[in-house]
Formats: structure tokens, sequence, C-alpha cells
């Protein structure tokens, strides 16, 4: 029986099976868990035995024969292996004969190593399953099958077989109304979705038009009578199942849309050319949209600066100072609001014309010239005239206007000066005259001074204001200005308030020396107190943390060290309540010179803040902790004896297992990183290894008991020996790496010595260092053992990724020349989520892409040839037919009519077209 057993996986008495190999191996084995519970649904197992009979049948009439219940026919394996031969056109071996139980199993084991040897991996699909009629093993295996020789070669635009197929059917349906491909299940129970991909490739089979949603099952029946009449495609499925099944089947509507695929393959090269012409026709018209911008935007601003530059050069001067001030606005409003717009035209000019060069070179298309009087250069004299004319212009208009404001000058000057000393001086009498330092702190008090001494030096730099406004004054009388007598009147009461503002602020001066001086006395005891109740404090502070703290030991001799500790503390407390006593009587005496003096005791000390009252309760909380720690202490002293004891009879036995399971390590790891041999025989390596270590269990097992006494205990060091226990990575993750290596080299079409050569490179720029990975599990690990036994000493290996520099290395290495602006467009290639490493598979997928071809003239012309069905001419309807209407009628008006012999009229030359497309011409 060929089956790879799975524990982690598989229920009793049930098992599931997985398809691999190819370009779908990914999606197979997430097809894996859904296709198991699938099957459990009796509607969709009803809808899968008709669908799958019918395909299967569809294949054995082409051999004679056909079969009649799927669970019983292929049970003497026979009718199996003639399916397998017949889809693959491959001979299978000679089956057996005989009707025993044995020769039935001997033939069905035949089908399923032909399966195998495919690339397909069946997971607890045995012969005996098939051999006893076991129905849901028997729908698993044909699924199998399916897959493999129907759906996996199905491929659209590089994506997996499922997806491939569902994006044929969303393109093949898209025009048509009512239909809404997105899955294989929901979206076809209305019948309209299959008669869309009949009409899209046979239009005279089906009248689309006629057909309405509400009659799903007249429409599926529709389409299954014109299958299996004019497509050669049985019908698979039954019409009534489909609408009344919540969910249709999505196996059973796979097989069958598979079915269509393959009849309608031959119409998949035409769309394939028809893309590519499009492609080629949206570059060509992207193109001409980007002239036609440049050439609107080119006329336009050369417009709006023929009609700006006369404005600019009226120089007619204004005889007041507010007809000026309005032309002055109107050139603002020139500079900010018309202006800003037409340089941002300017600027959009010269990207779009710069854009449109550098595509038109790389599409390998002539330069755009554009028409006389508008090239780049063109513009730019024409916007340097603009700019010489408006500097002129703006220099006339500020001349005009100096000269009309310097009549006003003097005038403004004294009023706007005596404005803002009057502002200056507002509220000061009333600041001066205060009594606030009577209720302030030392301080405070000296804050104040400090005020006040900035002040009198602020005073003192007005002075040359006062001075300068008297002296304007004296200057606007001297020129008899007409309202002097206003003006001496503001002067002199400027000079009266200023001599008040000097008195004032020498006696405020006065009060607020005397103040501090008493203050002082007060706050030299504060400040003894804060000297002596700070450090007190602190000592309190680390006593209660201490005496609280949840210490964390991990030996005997580490508890005794704590109990030590807490001995020595206990020895202070006497000295430390004398200390408490003297910090006291320092806040007495600030009491009693407060009552003397008549002042306001302070509530709170400014160089700490803390009260006597904390201090004494800070004193209590110490006093009562202190019994609490010497109990805690004894109890942790006693459980960490019992740790010792464990320790030592775990190191015991890890000493005896654990150079064995670091030999092992080492082997595994040689295994993975060579390159010695082809991957199946690496592969083949490791799977030695690890049965080798599966052989081993009982050791560890015997250790594992130890280890749980020490785990929970909390126990995680030992001294005594230099082993541990860890989780051991799975071996099965290292197999895993080969065969995704296995996977990329048959996806990407690589040879083995390609292979090797890429990752000779990748190995030899993966410099990482770290420490050892051994190969095993845990619970629920790949062979179900407990945790594995790990050396601590480090060991060298590569961890399978390249870091940006290494990977630039590697890149220069292999010839790349890489600037900073084409490395990092390569590394959001290989590092989309900008992880900052670049793993092997990565590496593989950027290799593999950069021999990607491109479009040529030559390419072009190969696919309007299949569109024209291999003439050397195409006809409007053959465009209009393949292409979409936009770029069919671009085609049509730009093709030159056909000149050969035998074209029908209005026969169009393609080659001339494609030809014109990548060299001179006028498109």
């Amino acid at each position: 029986m060929m089956m790879v057993m799975q524990p982690e996986s598989l229920g009793a008495g049930e098992g599931h099976f997985v398809g691999g190999g190819g370009g779908d191996g990914e999606y197979m084995q997430q097809e894996e868990d859904w296709d198991r519970d699938l099957l459990l649904d009796p509607a969709w197992e009803k809808q899968q035995r008709k669908t799958f009979t019918a395909w299967c049948n569809s294949h054995l009439r082409k051999a004679g024969t056909q079969i009649e219940n799927i669970e019983e026919d292929f049970r003497n394996g026979l009718k199996l292996m003639l399916l397998l031969e017949v889809i693959s056109g491959e001979r299978l071996p000679r089956p057996d004969k005989g009707k025993m139980r044995f020769h039935k199993i001997a033939n069905v084991n035949k089908a399923l190593d032909f399966i195998a040897s495919k690339g397909v991996k069946l997971v607890s699909i045995g012969a005996e399953e098939i051999v006893d009629g076991n129905l849901k093993m028997t729908l698993g295996m044909i699924w199998t099958i399916i897959l493999r020789f129907a759906i996996q070669d199905i491929s659209v635009e590089e994506t997996s077989a499922k997806e491939g197929l569902l994006l044929w059917c969303q393109r093949k349906t898209a025009p048509y109304r009512n239909v809404n491909v997105q899955n294989f299940h929901t979206s076809w129970k209305d019948g309209l979705a299959l008669c869309a991909l009949i009409h899209r490739h046979r239009p005279d089979l089906i009248d689309y038009a006629k057909l309405r949603k509400d009659d799903p099952i007249g429409n599926l029946n529709t389409a299954f009578e014109v299958a299996e009449k004019y497509l050669d495609i049985p019908k698979m499925l039954d019409a009534e199942d489909i609408v009344n099944t919540p969910k249709p089947d999505e196996k059973a509507i796979m097989t069958y849309v598979s079915c269509f695929y393959h009849a309608f393959a031959g119409a998949e090269q035409a769309e394939t050319a028809a893309n590519r012409i499009c492609k080629v026709l949206a570059v060509n018209q992207e193109n001409e949209k980007l002239m036609e911008e440049y050439e609107k935007l080119a006329s336009e601003l050369l417009e709006w600066i023929r009609r700006t530059i006369p404005w600019l050069e009226n120089r007619v001067g204004e005889p007041s100072m507010s007809a000026m001030q309005r032309k002055l606005e109107d050139f603002r409003d020139y500079r900010r609001l018309h202006k800003p717009p037409r340089v941002q035209e300017k600027c959009q000019l010269e990207i779009n014309f710069n854009t449109l060069q550098t595509k038109l070179r790389l599409s390998h298309r002539p330069a755009f010239m554009p028409s006389e009087g508008k090239l780049v250069s063109d513009i730019a004299n024409a916007w340097r005239g603009l700019e010489q004319v408006e500097k002129g212009y703006e220099d006339w208009l500020l001349s005009e206007i100096r000269r009309l404001q310097r009549l006003q000058h003097l005038a403004e000057k004294f009023q706007q000066k005596a404005s803002l000393h009057e502002a200056w001086t507002r509220g000061k009498e009333d600041m001066l005259s205060q009594r606030d330092y009577e209720s302030a702190s030392l301080q405070e008090v000296r804050a104040l001074l400090r005020r006040h001494e900035a002040f009198e030096s602020d005073l003192a730099a007005h002075q040359d204001r006062v001075e300068h406004i008297a002296a304007l004054a004296q200057e606007l009388n001297e020129l008899d200005y007409h309202d002097a007598a206003s003006v001496n009147s503001r002067c002199q009461a400027i000079c009266d308030q200023w001599d008040n503002l000097g008195t004032l602020t020498q006696k405020r001066r006065d009060a607020l020396e005397r103040m501090e001086k008493l203050l002082e006395t007060i706050d030299q005891l504060q400040l003894e107190f804060a000297r002596r109740a700070a450090p007190f404090n602190n000592w309190l502070d680390g006593a209660v943390e201490d005496l609280q703290d949840v210490w964390l030991v991990h030996s005997v001799e580490e508890t005794q060290s704590l109990l030590t500790a807490h001995e020595q503390f206990k020895a202070t407390l006497p000295e430390a309540d004398r200390e408490r006593g003297a910090i006291l009587g320092i806040q007495g005496e600030i009491q009693k010179i407060c009552q003397t003096y008549g002042l306001r005791p302070s509530t709170t000390n400014p160089y700490i803040n803390l009260s006597p009252q904390d201090i004494n309760n800070k004193w209590d909380t110490v006093r009562k902790l202190v019994p609490s720690r010497d109990q805690t202490l004894q109890e942790e002293l006693t459980r960490q004896q019992v740790n010792e004891r464990l320790r030592r009879q775990f190191a015991a036995q890890a000493n005896a297992v654990g150079p064995w399971i670091q030999g092992k390590v080492e082997e595994v790891g040689r295994l993975a990183a060579g390159m010695v041999g082809s991957l199946e025989e690496q592969m083949a390596g490791l799977r030695q290894q690890e049965q080798n270590i599966i052989n081993y269990k009982s050791n560890i097992d015997r250790l594992e008991g130890d280890h749980q006494l020490l785990q929970e205990s909390l126990v995680f060091d030992n001294k005594h020996t230099v082993y541990s226990m860890e989780l051991l990575t799975s071996i099965a993750r290292t197999i895993n790496e080969v065969e995704n290596q296995v996977l990329t080299r048959d996806a990407k079409g690589l040879s083995q010595e390609q292979l090797n050569e890429f990752r000779a490179s990748f190995n030899h720029f993966d410099r990482v260092s770290r420490g050892p990975t051994l190969w095993g599990g845990g619970p629920g690990g790949w062979w179900g053992l407990g945790p594995s036994l790990t050396s601590t000493h480090p060991l060298q290996k590569r961890n399978g990724m390249m870091e940006p520099d290494d990977f630039r290395a590697c890149l220069i290495s292999m010839g790349y020349d890489l600037g900073e602006v084409e490395f990092a467009r390569i590394m959001t290639m290989v590092d989309p989520n900008a992880a900052g490493v670049v793993t092997f598979q990565a590496f593989i997928d950027f290799m593999t892409r950069e021999t990607a071809e491109t479009d040529t003239a030559e390419q072009v012309v190969a696919s309007f040839k299949i569109l024209a069905g291999d003439k050397n001419y195409i006809t409007p309807e053959e465009l209009r037919r393949e292409l979409p209407a936009e770029q069919a009628e671009y085609c049509i008006r730009r093709m030159a009519s056909y000149k050969g012999p035998g074209a029908p009229a209005g026969a169009l030359d393609y080659v001339a077209f494609s030809s014109a497309l990548y060299g001179e011409s006028d498109l």
C-alpha cells in the first residue's frame, strides 16, 4: 500500500490525499484539508459521484468501455489502469489476471504507483480501501487524477491551476450580462456562466439574448445538451441538484468547467496574440495623448504671456497715494493669484515633455517634435521676457510709493513712537505701588527683586525713546506743523509720567530688600532640615523597598547571602532612630521663629516635599516589616535546598545523553548545507537520520522525567552540566526545505546544475553565524517524542538568508553593474515586505525573471498573423471579433490597405502597421 502517514492531521478511520508536482504543488497542498471535509457532505458526494463517473467514461469510451458504479467498477484495478493509460498516453505494467483479493490489490497498487511517478503525493489512499469499495477514498483518488491530468497544467498569467481556470472563466464571461464568476460553486447555479462560455467561443450554438436569469434549470440543461452534442463534453452534472443545493460541489464544477477549457484551448492562442497587440496599441495611444496635452498647454501658456506683457509695460503714474496703493494691490494679486498657476503649468509642461520623450525612447518610437514656436526653449525665452518686464514694473511701483510716503513721514513717526511709549507705561504705576511682597516666601521675594531689577534696566533703556519723542516734537514745531498744539500737549504728558515712574521705582526697591533679609534666617533652617531629612527619607524608602522586595534566587548560597544582609540591616536601626529625633528638632525651631516675629508659618518646605509626619509614618512601616522579612527568608532557604538535590539528579542523566544528540546535530547539519549529489539523495540522507533519532527515543524519555521535575520547581539553570532541555528544531523542516528546492527546480525549468550554481553563489554570501540547530521535536512534533537535549556550545551554520549588503556583493560577483536606484528597485522585488533579508526562494525567482522576453515588432506581426488565420492581411471584422472595441477601431483607422494579390475588399496591411509602431512614422 502506498501511503505517507501524518499522525498530527489524520483522524481515526479517515484519510486524505494530496496532489503535487509541477507548478501546482503548492495549490494541491493547500487543497488537502479542504478536500477531506468536503467529502463528508452527502449532497456534494452525490454530485461528485455523478461528475467523476461521467468524466471517467468520457475517457474510457475511447478504449471501448465505461463504468456504471464508480466505487465497484474500479475495485479490481483493471479499468483504473486502463483509464490512466488513456488520459496519459503511456503504457502501464501488465495487470494481474487473477480474481483473488491480492490480485486486485496488486493491480490498484500499479495504478497508484503510476500516479505517484507523475509527482503526485497520495496521503492515506491505499489499495485496500479502493478494493474494499470505500467511496470516499475512491472519489478522492479520482479527484487527484483529475487535478493532475486535467486541471494542473492550466495556467493563465503564471497563476496556479485553480486560480488560472477561474481567471480564464472571468475573462471569457466578463462582457456578458448577469454573469459574475467569483468561485466554482454559487457563481454557476443559474447556468448563465456556462452558456456564456459556449457563446463566447461558439456564438452559433446558443442565442444568449434569449436566456433568462430566473430559469436556471433551463439554462443549465441548454448548456449540458449543447456541450454534449457539439463539443463532445458529456453531461457530468444534474441541473436540479445544482439549483437545489445551496452551495454546489466545487470539485464537480471545476471538473466540468475544465473540459470547456480544454475544448476551447485553441482559442487561447488568439487571445494571447490579441493581448499583445492591445498592450502595444495602449502604449501608442498614451503617447499620442501626451503629445496633444503638450501642444494644448504650450499654446495656452504662450497666449497668457502675450496678453500679460502690455499690462506690465504701462507706467502711467497716479496723483494720490490711494490710487498707487490700488496699483500695488493689483500687482500683488498678479503675483499671488495669476502667476503661480502659470508657473506650475510651465513646470508641468517640461515634465510632460521629458516623460514623453523617455517613453518614446523606451518603446523604440521616434522622438516627439512640437509645432513651430512651441519648443521648450521657445517657451523658456518667452517666460524670461515676461519676468524682465515684471521686474521693471515692480521697481517703478515702489519708487512712486516711496516718493508719496516721504511727505507724511515725520508726523506719523511721532505718533507711532508716542503710542509705543504710552502702551509700555500703561499699568506700570499700579505695578510699582503693589505690596505683594508682604505675604511672599523668600524665594518669591527674591524673584520679585530680580524682576524689579529687570524692570529698572528696561526703564533705563526707554530713556532714549523719551528723548527721541521730545526731539521729534521739537522738529515738528520748528517746521510749523499744522497740529503742533496737540503734539506739544502729548509730549508734556509723557515727560511728567516718566518722572513719577522713577520715584515709585526707588521706593519699591527699598521695601523688597528689607523683606529679603527677614526671610533669609527662616530659609537657612529649612535648608538644614532638607539636607538631613532627604538622605534619611531615602534610607527609609530603600529600607521599605528592600523589605518588601520579591527577590529571585537560584541557589542556597544566594539565599544565605540575603540572610546575612538582613542581619546587618537590623544592626543599623538604633542609630537611625537618633537621626530621626535630630531632624524633627530642626522643624520645631522654625515654628518658634515664626511665632516670635509674627510671620505666617509656611505649610511646605521649598527645598523638600517632606513633612515630619511623613518621616514618622515611614519609620513605623520599617519596624513592622522586619519580622515578616525574617520568616520569608527562612522559608526560601528550605526551598533552595530541595532544588539543589533536583539539579544533581538531572545532571547525571544529561551528561550521558548530550554527546550523542550533539553528534546527530552535526551530521544533519552537513547533509542540509551540502551540495553533494541531487536534492533527492540529500533528502534520503535526512530521512535516515530522522529514523536514527526515533530509535533513540527511550533514552530521551528517561531524561524528560527529571526535566519535568525541574520545570515544575521553576529551575532553569544547572552548574553541574553543560546541557539543558530545549525543544529541538524539527528535522521535517529541513526535509521540507529540500522538497521546496525540488519544486522550485521543476517549476522554473532549472537544471540540477543551474540550481547548484545558484545555491553555491547564495551560500558563499550567506555568512551569518549562529548557534546550533537540532532536528527533533517536542509533543506534537514530527515524531511525537518529548523534549530533546541540546548542547550550549555554539556551531557555525548559515541561516538561509542574505542581508542587503551581501546580496549586493553577490549580484556584483555575477556581473551586475548596480547603482543605488537600480539596487533599490531590485530589493523591492526580492524583499517586498521590507524584512531586511533575501531568502533563497526570492533569489531563485529573481534570477529566473531576468531572462523574461520583451515585445518586438516581429512578435506583434506574429500575433496579428495568428488573429488573421495565417493570412498576410487581416479584415476589419476579424479585428472587431478578437480585440476590444476601442483598440480594434484604432487599428482600423491606422492600418493601410493591403496591396497584395488575392485579398478581399477592405483587407488591411498589419505587417506595415506593426513595423511602424517601432520605427519612423506619423503614429
